[in-house]
């Protein structure tokens, strides 16, 4: 005989939120704590990006009359040439970034692991150029790419009969000694995170790599870099956003030159809007700034859709 399933009790009927109900229930406090935060937000955050949006399609120098030009500000961005120009070196950079750049930082974090003694030592010495202020390390890396016989990278090349090479004043060694910089001034970071996640690798997986046979490069290959797999392609995603948005670099060691070599979207948005000395054209800087931004929303689309599936397996 089948067992009789009680019937569920009757649900209590909700009781219907009135203003006054939500007063008394302290909605009015949260209120209260939350419009300052509200205010500060949206006059600093959100009331220059609708602001950017209207400017786009204005022809404005922020002193004379502001005129309507609808979608000219951006045919005008895409029929100048040297947007390609931009796009391509930002493009170059982020190649030689990922190729040079993203595996530094994992490869010193599996050598920091793998030491027994004075780790923290090590971590610390790889994190230290991160709170190097980003100009004064600029400023110490022209030193370094000094092009006369003097210079330090030069001085090294002539104790082995080589040089001395234009670093900085070559387009063809230009870029690459950008993303030199740019990858020792952000690598600690990345180390940072690696070391981790390499913390929560079980240790038995590892013994039991060694009781196989297996040397320190099997064992990253098949036990480090499987389980380290959705911090690689966070710091993937992140790289290939920060490379798209690289500026300091570039404005600082070359401004672009030599015969924009160097020449950057965020370069290139900052030369529309304050290198004329007639006024900036702030409406096809703010309409490459739309295009940027719409591009890396893609790409963060991406990201959030990748990280979500790898979250859930």
């Amino acid at each position: 005989m089948a067992a009789v399933v009680p019937p569920p009790p009757p649900q209590a009927p909700r009781r219907r939120c009135t203003p006054v109900t939500w007063v008394r229930r302290g909605g009015l406090t949260s209120l209260l704590f939350l419009l300052p935060l509200l205010v500060v937000f949206g006059v600093f955050s959100w009331a220059p990006i609708v602001q950017s949006v209207v400017m786009s399609f204005q022809r404005t120098n922020l002193v004379g009359p502001v005129t309507f030009v609808g979608l000219d500000n951006f045919a005008q961005v895409l029929n100048d040439p040297l947007l390609w120009t931009a796009v391509g070196n930002t493009l170059w950079f982020a190649v030689l970034a990922l190729v040079f750049g993203y595996p530094v930082p994992l490869v010193a974090a599996v050598l920091i692991s793998e030491v027994r003694a004075r780790r923290g030592l090590f971590s610390a010495l790889a994190y230290l150029p991160v709170v190097v202020p980003p100009v004064v390390a600029v400023l110490l890396w022209k030193f370094f790419y000094d092009a006369s016989p003097s210079g330090v990278f030069n001085t090294v090349l002539g104790w082995v009969g080589l040089g001395p090479w234009q670093w900085l004043q070559n387009p063809a060694s230009a870029m690459p000694a950008l993303v030199l910089e740019a990858t020792w001034a952000a690598a600690g970071g990345t180390v940072i995170i690696y070391l981790a996640a390499l913390a929560g690798v079980p240790v038995e997986q590892y013994e039991a790599a060694e009781i196989d046979g297996a040397g320190i490069w099997r064992k990253v290959w098949h036990v480090t870099l499987p389980r380290l797999r959705g911090v690689l392609l966070v710091t993937f995603i992140l790289q290939i956003i920060g490379t798209a948005q690289v500026f300091l670099e570039p404005f600082l060691f070359t401004g672009g030159g030599p015969a924009n070599s160097t020449m950057t979207v965020l370069l290139l948005i900052y030369d529309y809007a304050f290198a004329s000395s007639l006024g900036g054209d702030y409406g096809a800087a703010t309409a490459l700034s739309i295009m940027l931004a719409a591009v890396l929303a893609v790409l963060s689309t991406i990201y959030l859709r990748v990280t979500r599936s790898w979250s859930a397996s």
